[in-house]
C-alpha cells in the first residue's frame, strides 16, 4: 500500500489547525500555550482516511513567522501539501514564504484550500480565487484545484477529501529499499517505554530489535517499538509518520535536529557541494562568503555560502556552490535544502545536495565546475563511475559509494557488477567490497611498471627491486591489497617476475661490464681464500674501487646469488666456507652432544671477532640451538 504524507502551509491564523479537526477530528494543538494564544507553535500530526480508502498521515505546521524553522521541519518528507490561505485575508507574506519553501524543498504535487468560506460572499470569493490563480502562476500548484471551504460548517469538505484522493493517488510513492532515515522533529518521554522520536521516515524501513545510529552525534541504541498512527508496529516504512521508542538511550541525549539511521550508512560532514536556486524575492544580491542558516530536514546550521564560479548571486539565478557548516549534517545527495538569512531572517533560497562527501575547493576551477555539473545531472550509473573515478586509485568501499549515491544496497550492487563485467571497475578487496575505477587503475598499472623501469635503470647491477621500496615508490593513498592486485596482473600480463618479496621486470638482466666482472671475481676470490677469518667489506670495499657504491652493488649481486653469505652487519662469509664448517660440526656432534665457544674456535682457527657471530648465525639460521652456554645440534634436538 502506498504512504503518503500530507502537509499543511499558509499564513498564522488561516484555519489550518481548525480544518485539519474538521478532516481528521483531530485537534492538532496539544500545547497549553496554543490553546491559551490560539496559535500553533509546534508541529501537530493526524491520520486522515481518503475515499478510496488509503490513509495519509497529515502534519499540520505553525503559520507565524517566529516559527518558519519548525514549519520547514514538518514539511520535510511532505509528499502532497495543501496550501491554506483564508478567503476574508487573501495571500499573505507568510503564504509567500511557505510557498516558496515548498517548491525550494521539491514538493511537487498539492491543492489550494480557501478557508473561512461561510465569512466571505460569492463576489469577495471569486476576486480572491482569480488572485490566488496568479499567484501560484509558474509553481507546481498552477493549474491545481483551488477548493473554497468552512471548517465551521462543513462546506465543501467532501470535494476538497475527493481532491486530496486525486492528487494523492498521483503522488510517487517513496522506496523503501533506501537507506532507512527518519529526520527527528519530536522528543519526548512516554512513561513506562522511556525515550521515544517521531518523524517522517522519508527512505527504506526499520523493524523493532535492530540497531540504530543517532546523528550527527554518533551514538547507537536499539528500537524497542515503533507506532505508526498510534498503533504498534513491527516495522514502518518511507512515507509513514513514524514514532520510535529508543532503548537505554536519555531524552536529553536527543533533539530535534537529529537523524536516525542504520550504522555506517550516513557520514555527517561540514561541507557540501550543493546547486543552490537563489530566489527572485532574495531582494539584494548573495556574495561569496555569505552566512545564512541552512536548514536540512529538521535541522538548522549555520554557514558561509561560497560561490565556486562567480563572486555574486543575482536573484532569481542558480549557480554551483559549496555550503561550509559550522556543524556537521547528514545528508545524501539529491537532498533538499532550504537558506534563509542570518538577520532578519527570511527565505532567500535554497537548492539540491550534489556531493554530500565534499573536499574544500578552489574557486573557479574548470575541473571541479565540470565534475560537480556532470554529478548533478548523472543518472544511476554514470553518478556510481563517476564518483568512483572521481576517487582515483584510493578507491572507494560500497558503503562509500552508497553515501555518495543514496542508492540502495540492491540497485548498488547491480551496478557496480555491471561495471565490473564491463571493465569499468576493479574489486582489489572482496572482503572489504573496496573498487578502483578501470581509468586509475590502468594508469597505477603503468605508473608501477614505470618505478620498476626506473629503478632498474638506477641499480643495473641489482636483479630486483623489494615490493616495500616498490611500494613506497607509488602513491601513498594506494592500499596494500590493491598493490597485490597489481602485482599480480602485471605477473599474469608477463610483465613482470614476483619471488617473495622481491619484484623483476621480466626484460631485465643484470649485466656486468668488463671492470665490474673483473671487481666480482676479485671480491669472490677474497672471501673464498679467507676462509672463516674473512675482512670486513668496509676493508675490501677501500682496496677494491674508490667508488664504494658499486663495490656494495658487486656484494649484493654475489649475495643474491647464494655465493656470500650474510653473518652480520659489515661481515659476510662466502658460502663454501660457510658449508665447509657445516661439515666439520656434523663431524663434531657425532661424537659429542654439546659444543662450547672453546671447542668452536678451536674446530674454526677463528678469534672470538669472529666465533660468536658465526654461532649465532648458526642459531639464527637453525642449524644449532643454544642450551645456557652450549650449542647442540638442532636436528639431533628435535
Amino acid at each position: 500500500m502506498k504512504h503518503i504524507i500530507l502537509g499543511t502551509a499558509g499564513h498564522i491564523d488561516h484555519g489550518k489547525t481548525s480544518l485539519v479537526k474538521a478532516l481528521t477530528g483531530v485537534d492538532t494543538d496539544r500545547l497549553k500555550e496554543e490553546k491559551e494564544r490560539g496559535i500553533t507553535i509546534e508541529l501537530g500530526f493526524a491520520p486522515l482516511r481518503l475515499p478510496s480508502g488509503l490513509r495519509v498521515g497529515v502534519v499540520d505546521v505553525p503559520g507565524h513567522e517566529r516559527f518558519v524553522r519548525t514549519m520547514v521541519a514538518g514539511a520535510t518528507g511532505i509528499d502532497l501539501v495543501a496550501l491554506i490561505i483564508a478567503a476574508d485575508e487573501g495571500v499573505m507574506p507568510q503564504t509567500r514564504e511557505h510557498l516558496d519553501i515548498c517548491k525550494l524543498l521539491g514538493i511537487q504535487a498539492g491543492v489550494v484550500v480557501l478557508t473561512k468560506a461561510d465569512l466571505v460572499n460569492e463576489d469577495w470569493m471569486e476576486l480572491v480565487r482569480e488572485d490566488v490563480r496568479e499567484f501560484v502562476q509558474g509553481s507546481f500548484l498552477e493549474g491545481e484545484p483551488v477548493i473554497a471551504v468552512s471548517a465551521v460548517t462543513g462546506q465543501n469538505l467532501p470535494e476538497l477529501l475527493a481532491a486530496l484522493d486525486e492528487q494523492a493517488q498521483k503522488a510517487q510513492a517513496r522506496s523503501v529499499e533506501g537507506l532507512f532515515r527518519l529526520p527527528i522533529d519530536r522528543v519526548f518521554i512516554m512513561r513506562g517505554f522511556g525515550t521515544v522520536v517521531t518523524g517522517t521516515l522519508v527512505a527504506g524501513q526499520v523493524r523493532v530489535g535492530e540497531t540504530v545510529e543517532v546523528l550527527p552525534p554518533k551514538f547507537e541504541a536499539k528500537v524497542r517499538g515503533i507506532q505508526v498512527h498510534n498503533q504498534a508496529v513491527e516495522a514502518a516504512i518511507a512515507g509513514q509518520r513514524t514514532a520510535i521508542n529508543l532503548q537505554g538511550i536519555e531524552k536529553e541525549a536527543i533533539e530535534r535536529g537529529y537523524l536516525l539511521a542504520h550504522p555506517g550508512t550516513l557520514e555527517p560532514a561540514y561541507l557540501l557541494d550543493v546547486w543552490l536556486d537563489y530566489l527572485p524575492s532574495a531582494g539584494r544580491p548573495l556574495k561569496n562568503r555569505t552566512k545564512v542558516r541552512a536548514y536540512f530536514g529538521t535541522s538548522e546550521a549555520m554557514t558561509r555560502v561560497v560561490l565556486l564560479d562567480r563572486d555574486e548571486l543575482e536573484p532569481g539565478q542558480q549557480a554551483l556552490a559549496q555550503l561550509r557548516l559550522e556543524v556537521p549534517v547528514a545528508t545524501l545527495p539529491r537532498d533538499r535544502f532550504v537558506i534563509r538569512s542570518e538577520s532578519p531572517m527570511y527565505t532567500i533560497g535554497g537548492g539540491e545536495v550534489v556531493e554530500a562527501q565534499a573536499r574544500k575547493h578552489r574557486r573557479h576551477d574548470p575541473e571541479v565546475l565540470t565534475g560537480l555539473h556532470a554529478l548533478r545531472t548523472a543518472g544511476e550509473e554514470e553518478g556510481v563511475e563517476l564518483r568512483l573515478r572521481g576517487a582515483g586509485v584510493a578507491g572507494l568501499a560500497l558503503r562509500e559509494i552508497q553515501m555518495r549515491t543514496a542508492l540502495s544496497p540492491r540497485a548498488l550492487g547491480s551496478l557496480i557488477q555491471s561495471l565490473a563485467a564491463r571493465g569499468r571497475a576493479v574489486c582489489y578487496d572482496p572482503e572489504a567490497a573496496r573498487y578502483v575505477h578501470a581509468e586509475p587503475y590502468a594508469r597505477l598499472l603503468k605508473e608501477t611498471e614505470a618505478g620498476l623501469t626506473a629503478f632498474h635503470k638506477a641499480n643495473p647491477l641489482k636483479p630486483a627491486m623489494t615490493k616495500v621500496e616498490l611500494k613506497a615508490a607509488l602513491p601513498a593513498v594506494v592500499d596494500p591489497k590493491l598493490f597485490l592486485r597489481v602485482l599480480a596482473d602485471l605477473a599474469q600480463a608477463g610483465t613482470i617476475a614476483v619471488d617473495r618479496d622481491e619484484v623483476r621486470l621480466t626484460s631485465h638482466r643484470v649485466e656486468l661490464k668488463a671492470a665490474q666482472r673483473d671487481l666480482r671475481q676479485r671480491l669472490e676470490t677474497i672471501y673464498l681464500e679467507s676462509g672463516l677469518t674473512p675482512p670486513f667489506f668496509s676493508e675490501v670495499a677501500e682496496q677494491l674501487s674508490p667508488n664504494k657504491g658499486e663495490s656494495k652493488a658487486v656484494l649484493d649481486l654475489l649475495l643474491k646469488e647464494g655465493l656470500l653469505v650474510k653473518v652480520k652487519e659489515d661481515l659476510y662469509f662466502h658460502r663454501q666456507a660457510i658449508e665447509d664448517l657445516k661439515g666439520k660440526l656434523q663431524t663434531y656432534f657425532a661424537q659429542h652432544d654439546e659444543l662450547g665457544v672453546l671447542e668452536f674456535k678451536e674446530i674454526t682457527q677463528a678469534t672470538r671477532k669472529y666465533s660468536i657471530p658465526l654461532l649465532e648465525y648458526l642459531d639464527a639460521t637453525r642449524f644449532t640451538m643454544r642450551v645456557g652456554e652450549k650449542r647442540r645440534l638442532r636436528e639431533r634436538a628435535g
